[in-house]
């Protein structure tokens, strides 16, 4: 199915560009609050937001497109993504909203849409919405004595601090631990640091001073480097590096080297396992997860089920086989039994707890498996073109294949917001992996833009 605005991630593009601006913002509002309005209770959307200015100007363009149609809006601030999609659910409401472009820089943003279980909208839903922005609109509009209400709460973070601390049991302290936590200047400046802290933790927040522009600048967990020197700077026991929505969370050890989301599912699947609260003996992943984790997985006995790249493909697969352990090497960390959603804080949460409890260090605790040379290189090509059915590159692929054959493997996708062409290769000879990669970068090469 071919989306003109959705896409792996909701909608996402630069501030006041297509398809982020006002007047489609509203529009979004106006048919997910239609196709989310039915029975004959009050409906209610609860919107959140990272701390990029242009969600200031997404969220009002919103608000008056769900209350056009009828539907309350409750409106959050700056929250957690995973924290609007608990929140969606605890509050009773029929849709949850985020506004982010996650680890993108401040002048993009984003629309991530959840269903009142908490869950991220399905592609066919989404394809219904896009249906309706496309359409005439305004037979969908509430007569003037059905619009809706808008209001701001303020205890929100509150709320999501306490889910987030009852992930543990009652016996579980940091007391005596020394934490780092960067937080990208983003949605969980707040949330994250208190929530450590009341835990017992010594924290040292970095990347809690938002002030519109600086979100994922030189912080979070795609800088990490920020977040190692003040680890070595404090002498701290970990450092916990959020995104801008906290969704996503890679850690840094006390040697402050970086453990990213393939180690720490390897850490949270063998605990689970140990204390028999795996559902099933294995974890679900993407594509792009080291074939290391899943070598080091079998050794344990658990398999790992692999999906398109995409949180949302990762959530679906664990509903879908009954999996409640999940993620992405980026750092989305599912685990179902607490979230709908990769949650930054509550992966980190858990991690600790197994750290406190082993009463070793970071780096022995969290360095599970020794990962395979991996090697990932990016080709623009022109947009519209479709370089991946060149003869040329096909060939170059199946070469590429089968000289890798059972000692590595080859992953070719296209992104899913911009037209590059992702070459990912892994093998356990690096030189072998670095020639089959170029061999397919070269091959396409000449659909570059």
């Amino acid at each position: 199915m071919t989306r003109k605005y959705f896409g792996t991630d909701g909608i996402r593009g630069r501030a006041n560009k297509f398809p982020i601006t006002p007047d489609l913002a509203m529009k979004v509002g106006m048919a997910a609050g239609t196709i989310f309005r039915n029975g004959h209770h009050r409906h209610r959307v609860v919107i959140g937001k990272d701390t990029r200015l242009s969600g200031y100007m997404i969220e009002q363009a919103l608000t008056s497109g769900f209350l056009s149609v009828g539907m309350d809006v409750i409106l959050l601030g700056p929250m957690p993504t995973p924290a609007v999609a608990m929140l969606t659910r605890s509050m009773r409401a029929d849709l949850g909203v985020m506004i982010s472009a996650s680890h993108n820089p401040y002048a993009d943003n984003g629309i991530k849409l959840f269903g009142p279980d908490g869950y991220k909208l399905s592609d066919e839903v989404e394809g219904e919405i896009e249906t309706l922005i496309e359409s005439d609109l305004t037979p969908k509009l509430a007569d003037s004595d059905q619009l809706g209400r808008a209001r701001r709460i303020e205890e929100a973070s509150g709320r999501y601090i306490e889910f987030a601390k009852r992930t543990l049991t009652r016996a579980v302290s940091f007391e005596g631990m020394r934490v780092v936590v960067d937080c990208a200047n983003g949605a969980a400046y707040r949330a994250a640091p208190e929530a450590l802290w009341e835990l017992g933790a010594e924290v040292i927040a970095i990347g809690v001073e938002p002030d519109g522009f600086n979100i994922n600048r030189d912080v979070g967990s795609t800088a990490p480097d920020a977040l190692a020197r003040k680890v070595h700077e404090t002498r701290a026991d970990i450092g916990i590096a959020l995104d801008g929505d906290a969704d996503r969370v890679l850690l840094v050890d006390e040697k402050g080297q970086l453990i990213d989301g393939d180690q720490l599912m390897a850490v949270v699947a063998e605990s689970w396992a140990d204390d028999g609260r795996l559902s099933k003996p294995g974890i679900v992943a993407t594509i792009m997860s080291n074939l290391g984790l899943e070598r080091h997985l079998g050794s344990r006995g658990l398999t790992l089920v692999r999906t398109p790249v995409g949180d949302r493909y990762v959530s679906e697969q664990m509903r879908a086989q009954g999996y409640n352990v999940g993620g992405e090497q980026s750092g989305h960390i599912i685990l179902s039994d607490y979230a709908t959603t990769g949650d930054g804080l509550v992966a980190a949460l858990q991690v600790l707890s197994m750290v406190k409890k082993l009463d070793r260090p970071v780096s022995e605790v969290c360095r599970r498996f020794e990962p395979l040379p991996q090697v990932l290189k990016n080709v623009r090509y022109k947009k519209g073109g479709q370089p991946l059915e060149r003869a040329e590159v096909q060939k170059a692929i199946t070469d590429a294949t089968a000289r890798l054959g059972e000692r590595g493997r080859l992953v070719i996708r296209p992104s899913g917001t911009e037209p590059v062409i992702r070459v990912m290769g892994e093998a356990d000879d690096p030189a072998l992996v670095e020639t089959a990669v170029n061999d397919v970068v070269s091959a396409l090469s000449g659909t570059a833009a």
